[in-house]
């Protein structure tokens, strides 16, 4: 189920998105999460970047161990974050820390803290480098 949200302006090489002005999805593999995409490629001549914020629910909220094709960063905005590599290393994101994940690349992230989570995720699909 997906939800729009207030407005978004579009100018001829860029996109305004006022915070209410997002739209929610689901993802495979996500759990106990509201996901809000900010920014698609579609919204700008020659974009390439998928922009979004998660927000994971408390003790437990997160995604399952897998990879996807894309290059990914995630910024912690608030909350307490486990990040699980591919090389089984766990390790606590807290608020303004973020990991770069290479495409293809398997990793989960889990909210350990007592609050809701927010993490900023961009990602780059692979036909679009």
């Amino acid at each position: 189920m997906s939800e729009k949200k207030g407005r978004s302006y579009t100018m001829a090489g860029y996109k305004i998105t006022k915070k209410d002005a997002y739209y929610t999805y689901e993802a495979p593999g996500h759990k106990e999460c509201k996901l809000c995409r900010l920014h698609d490629p579609q919204d700008i001549d020659g974009g390439r970047l998928i922009n979004g914020l998660s927000h994971f629910l408390p003790s437990g909220g997160g995604t399952e161990f897998g990879d996807n094709a894309m290059e990914s960063i995630y910024y912690i905005v608030e909350g307490t974050m486990l990040f699980k590599g591919d090389d089984g290393v766990e390790t606590v994101l807290e608020a303004g820390d973020s990991v770069h994940i290479a495409p293809h690349s398997k990793k989960c992230v889990t909210n350990i803290g007592t609050t809701t989570a927010q993490m900023l995720v961009v990602l780059l699909p692979e036909a679009a480098k």
